[in-house]
């Protein structure tokens, strides 16, 4: 594992790999300035580039992307009040507050050197986990893969949304809509509808770009175009927030493992992360009086967890095959398009892609963090840039990406399809990720279930493993369903 790891950097640092992992940082800058944007949509953007690309500067990119949104989205949730991302959202209660005093760069400072201490965590998490992952993955069997697939499907339906049942179905409509084109254990063409480009089914790239991309573009300028009328000095006070982080080092530590926790089960993500962490800090703050006023805990403690979630995320992503959360399924997307098969035998046949990823964790932290911090001020100026004079850039790069999933007419008819089917689902508060992880799933599940029938009939359902982690399935879907109702009665 140590040979593996120390290739895994020279091939990161070395310049062809190196530069793609900039490229994946500075996209990923950009897109967590814009609010309501976030990592679903900045990888939707950029895997369409990893078409024939070598694994290893596709990872780097897409990896570098991910890792460092939740480190510029600070900007307009601390400078505006707005989230820039899902992550941010617990960052506003106390830094927006402290900005409004004249404390903005304080709390920029706290902010990105907590997201980078956080990820290097988060990395060094995966890192850890890695070595004892290999006697797990080889003591697993197709039968024991799918429930944990079928786990991973059950977690993601229930907890991506405030209705679980929402979850379900859309999880059950990704499934439905991941059968279309050949069957992955026979030469069956499934519901073509009568066009041969449905003969493979519907292009996972035009199919995520329109669920994500499209409907937020779309929300963005229906708010009136602008991102914020309103600009605000960052005052004074970057070395205060170096030395507040030194003060609550523990703090940042607490937190980054919490994140990294909460970040390898699947379907929790963002959205959740910086409130688990607010509210844990609340709970066991001596003196909680400055809460939600202006207290710098409160942007210590959310901040740390949201870039150490992508070590934890990445652990059930690589070693099963199971997204750890919406971006990591397109992650898990991309590898499949660059001819990487996710799963228990990635760990055993290409361990150096894997610390490649660990390294592009790392790495990108430190290079987000950084030119947060030189750029601080022109970032913050371009926050306030109107979206309608960026929208037709990126539109083009979004129409052009989903093109090249086999440039053929049909996939702009797909990404249309999904952009509108995105939208319809943001609008009525169905939950869009469910529907995504269940579509690049579904060729997965089809194919362990076919494989464990035909060979055990119906005796894999009796193995101990499989027991356990069905009794987990019930207990996980059913608490959310019926939890849930009890609570609402």
């Amino acid at each position: 594992m140590f040979d593996a790891a120390f290739t895994a950097l020279q091939v990161v640092i070395s310049p062809e790999h190196f530069g793609f992992l900039f490229l994946g940082v500075a996209v990923g800058l950009f897109i967590g300035i814009l609010p309501g944007l976030g990592g679903m949509v900045g990888m939707a953007l950029l895997m369409p580039l990893t078409y024939g690309m070598d694994p290893v500067s596709g990872v780097a990119m897409l990896i570098g992307l991910g890792s460092v949104i939740t480190t510029s989205d600070t900007f307009p949730s601390v400078l505006m009040g707005i989230p820039g991302s899902s992550g941010s959202q617990a960052t506003i209660m106390d830094g927006y507050p402290l900005a409004q005093k004249g404390e903005g760069a304080r709390v920029l400072s706290a902010a990105f050197l907590c997201s980078m201490l956080g990820g290097l965590i988060g990395a060094l998490v995966l890192s850890l986990i890695l070595p004892f992952a290999v006697p797990i993955v080889l003591a697993l069997g197709t039968p024991e893969l799918l429930m944990l697939t079928f786990l991973g499907l059950g977690m993601v339906s229930v907890l991506s949304g405030k209705n679980p049942v929402l979850g379900l179905l859309s999880t059950a409509l990704g499934l439905a809509l991941g059968s279309f084109g050949t069957a992955p254990t026979s030469a069956i063409y499934r519901y073509n509808l009568g066009t041969d480009y449905l003969l493979d089914g519907f292009k996972l790239t035009s199919v995520a770009i329109g669920l994500f991309a499209i409907p937020e573009f779309v929300a963005i300028l229906s708010r009136g175009g602008a991102i914020t009328s309103e600009k605000r000095d960052l005052g004074e006070g970057w070395m205060q927030g170096i030395r507040d982080v030194v003060r609550h080092k523990y703090l940042v530590i607490r937190h980054a493992l919490i994140g990294s926790m909460i970040g390898f089960i699947p379907g929790l993500g963002n959205a959740i992360i910086d409130w688990v962490n607010y509210g844990v800090v609340i709970r066991f703050a001596k003196d909680k009086s400055q809460f939600g006023k202006g207290d710098i805990r409160g942007v210590i403690a959310p901040e740390s967890a949201n870039n150490a979630k992508e070590g934890g995320a990445l652990i059930p992503t690589v070693l099963f095959g199971i997204p750890g959360s919406g971006s990591m399924a397109l992650l898990l997307a991309a590898l499949i398009i660059m001819g990487v098969e996710p799963g228990p035998d990635l760990i055993l046949t290409r361990a150096d892609l894997v610390y490649v990823m660990v390294w592009s964790i790392a790495i990108a932290n430190v290079l987000g963090a950084s030119i947060a911090f030189l750029l601080s001020g022109p970032i913050s100026k371009l926050a306030v840039v109107p979206f309608y004079k960026i929208m037709p850039f990126i539109l083009i790069l979004v129409t052009m990406g989903a093109f090249q999933a086999t440039r053929h007419i049909g996939d702009l008819f797909t990404l249309l399809l999904f952009g509108i089917v995105g939208w319809v689902m943001r609008q009525t508060g169905i939950p869009r990720a469910p529907l995504l992880i269940g579509f690049v799933l579904s060729t997965l599940v089809e194919r362990y279930l076919w494989q464990v029938t035909s060979r055990y009939q119906f005796e894999w359902l009796t193995r101990p493993g499989v027991i356990v982690i069905g009794v987990i399935i019930v207990i996980v879907v059913g608490f959310s369903l019926f939890g849930r109702e009890h609570e609402s009665d």
